[in-house]
């Protein structure tokens, strides 16, 4: 169920990526270690116990990314049971053969804010950094894209994008175990790079922005979306201890500060294309991701802020230029 050598073949013919193909299976080996992630050896039982099902129809231009075809009520219920099995599903919705994947996310909602403004995907290589079980990658491919290199470092998120591409089954996505600072140096490979709901998790923002505009090429375009205060030039949340529930946020900045940082981190033309306030109907808790969710993470008695003191969840995307 796990293999990446089709995906190997495809990212091969590509000349600017054609030489990270040495360095990759070890660094998928790395990052899908037993000896390191516990639960690895029961994600893959899940995956070996999915149902050979052949679909008769792929979707991956709507918000439901998934594939359908006709199947017994016995085996709908065993693809059901299955895909429970790599629990929480945070980003999608997914649709496989009639069971709805609910997941945490409504990761639909924030494609739609920046589909219509963003370059057009067709025919670009494309990397999505901290990408999860995929969601986006589909959507990616769905639009155009002829090359879609997902990277998270959650080996969960990985076995649930395999337990996705057994019907899916398209090699031009692929969702590797790394991180960000697993990509060769100064890569200059991708024409679109997407980094959505990491930049607040780096210790350091302008390594992050630095390696996000090395992974583009010159004229590649990068899609940035975060958490934002509201705010002038040069303000910033750094929060005393968790925000959100979160232990891992380190810079909240406002959304003039953080164009300013795009500047400074070598993007051209930075801007603007919007900013969301974060919903409970956004995300929250489902059957397919059962613990707690945005309506625990808010002060209860003004939902205008988090449990600890700070403004509530607020996200901005900007687009910015590679030279």
């Amino acid at each position: 169920m796990i293999d990446y050598h089709a995906f190997l073949n495809k990212l091969s013919q590509h000349p600017e990526l054609a030489g990270w193909c040495d360095a990759l299976p070890q660094q998928i080996a790395d990052g899908l270690n037993e000896a390191r992630y516990g639960d690895l050896p029961r994600w893959k039982a899940v995956l070996a116990a999915l149902p050979d099902l052949a679909p008769n129809a792929i979707t991956l231009n709507a918000s439901r990314v998934g594939a359908d075809g006709s199947i017994t009520e016995a085996q709908h219920q065993q693809l059901h049971n299955t895909l429970k099995g790599l629990h929480p599903w945070r980003k999608g919705p997914f649709e496989l053969f009639g069971v709805h994947i609910d997941t945490e996310w409504r990761s639909d909602w924030k494609w739609d804010r920046l589909k219509d403004a963003i370059a057009p995907l067709q025919d670009r290589t494309v990397l999505d950094v901290g990408c999860g079980s995929g969601y986006h990658c589909w959507r990616m491919r769905g639009a155009g894209a002829n090359l879609v290199v997902g990277i998270d470092p959650t080996p969960l998120f990985v076995m649930q994008y395999f337990a996705l591409q057994k019907y899916l089954n398209d090699d031009s996505v692929a969702v590797l175990p790394m991180g960000i600072e697993h990509l060769p140096e100064k890569l200059e490979a991708f024409d679109t790079t997407f980094s959505m709901g990491i930049l607040y998790h780096r210790r350091s923002p302008f390594d992050h922005l630095i390696a996000l505009r090395d992974s583009l090429r010159s004229g590649g375009q990068l899609v940035l979306e975060t958490l934002v205060i509201e705010g002038k030039a040069g303000e910033v949340l750094v929060p005393e201890g968790r925000y959100s529930k979160m232990g891992n946020v380190w810079f909240i900045p406002s959304t003039a500060t953080l164009e300013s940082w795009l500047k400074k981190a070598g993007f051209k033309s930075p801007r603007l294309i919007d900013v969301s306030q974060t919903s409970c109907e956004e995300q929250r808790s489902t059957d397919w991701m059962n613990f707690h969710s945005l309506a625990e993470f808010l002060n209860p008695a003004d939902a205008s802020q988090t449990i600890e003191g700070y403004p509530a969840p607020r996200r901005a995307t900007f687009l910015a230029e590679k030279p």
